[in-house]
């Protein structure tokens, strides 16, 4: 038996997942312990995990998941996969692009030559449209750019070897950049943006960052714990925003708005806004609190809920819609023919 037929002998025997002694392997292969040693180092040189114990109960055993078992799929499932992929594909920015890809490759490799066509063609039988922008809510359209992908890429690396990520965030609204140590609990994407959750170090809290904000991350050497009580589904359905609110309202200046029942009704069903807190006012209408006082979030709000609403503050933004409403009460009560205008 030559030196690469042992080899793939020694490689089939270690998959069991069980430690297999050196003596056992050199008596199987009727070679020397010697022998068995180089023949382990070229294995472990050609990057097979092999793993080593010493002592008495020692041995070695190759790394679990090395070696996966085939892939066979109905010409049906190579379909939902394909319509999957595309989904994915639609997203301007995905976890571990790079590896994705690699791993695309693979399983096409693996699949039968009369599926590569199918798969292959996935652009012109799928077709999944991007998502708009959303012109109501400003600020959650963001371009994918290098750093979005560092971000993903990185926090995924974090969250798979349970090590903490340092990183950059950058607040818009505040203009400022805060430093931030956090342990990665999970990734979701929520229109079209990819979000971060983690626990932050400094204040012991579960946080979300957007990903599109984070700057310079890297992965610590630092372990962590995690926390197997967790599950990002705890945060979808809009609880990862409503609990940012809250802490929100603590650190930013409110917008007060009176609107009428109705008109806290469509706002209870919105994506951003049925989050911020409504209050029975005396009148029967009811005072919604907004942890913003952004003019570019507050007044296009106002002028989207219509009569009925009224902007109690901030006095700067109150007095710019009065001036603006002012305006458009003087051109609508000019008469559409009058040219001299």
């Amino acid at each position: 038996m030559n030196p690469i037929e042992r080899a793939l002998g020694i490689l089939l025997l270690l998959t069991g997942g069980k430690l297999v002694p050196a003596t056992a392997l050199a008596e199987r292969f009727q070679v020397s312990l010697r022998t068995i040693y180089r023949d382990i180092d070229r294995l472990i040189a050609l990057g097979v995990p092999v793993d080593a114990e010493r002592g008495a109960e020692g041995g070695y055993r190759l790394a679990s998941g090395y070696l996966q078992p085939p892939v066979a799929l109905t010409r049906n499932e190579t379909a939902a996969l394909l319509a999957a992929m595309a989904l994915v594909r639609s997203s301007r920015t995905v976890p571990l692009a790079a590896e994705l890809g690699a791993a695309e490759k693979k399983l096409l490799a693996s699949l039968p030559k009369s599926v590569h066509g199918l798969l292959k063609d996935a652009d012109r039988i799928v077709g999944i449209e991007p998502i708009p922008p959303d012109i109501f809510h400003s600020g959650t359209k963001a371009e994918p750019t290098e750093d979005w992908q560092t971000a993903l890429d990185g926090f995924m690396a974090g969250i798979l070897d349970s090590k903490r990520v340092r990183f950059e965030h950058v607040n818009p609204s505040r203009r400022t950049v805060k430093s931030h140590d956090v342990e990665p609990f999970g990734v979701m994407f929520d229109r079209d943006l990819w979000y971060l959750a983690g626990r932050c170090v400094d204040t012991d809290l579960l946080k979300v960052y957007r990903a599109d904000r984070v700057r310079s991350l890297e992965v610590s050497g630092l372990f962590f714990r995690p926390d197997k009580d967790f599950s990002i589904k705890s945060l979808t359905g809009g609880a990862w925003l409503s609990q940012a609110m809250r802490r929100w309202e603590k650190e930013e200046d409110i917008a007060k708005i009176l609107i009428t029942p109705h008109q806290a009704r469509k706002l209870s069903a919105d994506w951003y806004y049925r989050h911020a807190i409504f209050t029975p006012a005396e009148d029967g209408r009811v005072l919604i609190s907004i942890p913003s006082t952004e003019r570019a979030r507050i007044l296009p709000l106002v002028r989207w809920l219509g009569p009925g609403a009224e902007l109690l503050g901030p006095e700067n933004l109150r007095r710019e819609m009065a001036e603006e409403l002012s305006a458009l009460k003087s051109l609508y009560e000019r008469s559409p023919l009058d040219k001299s205008a």
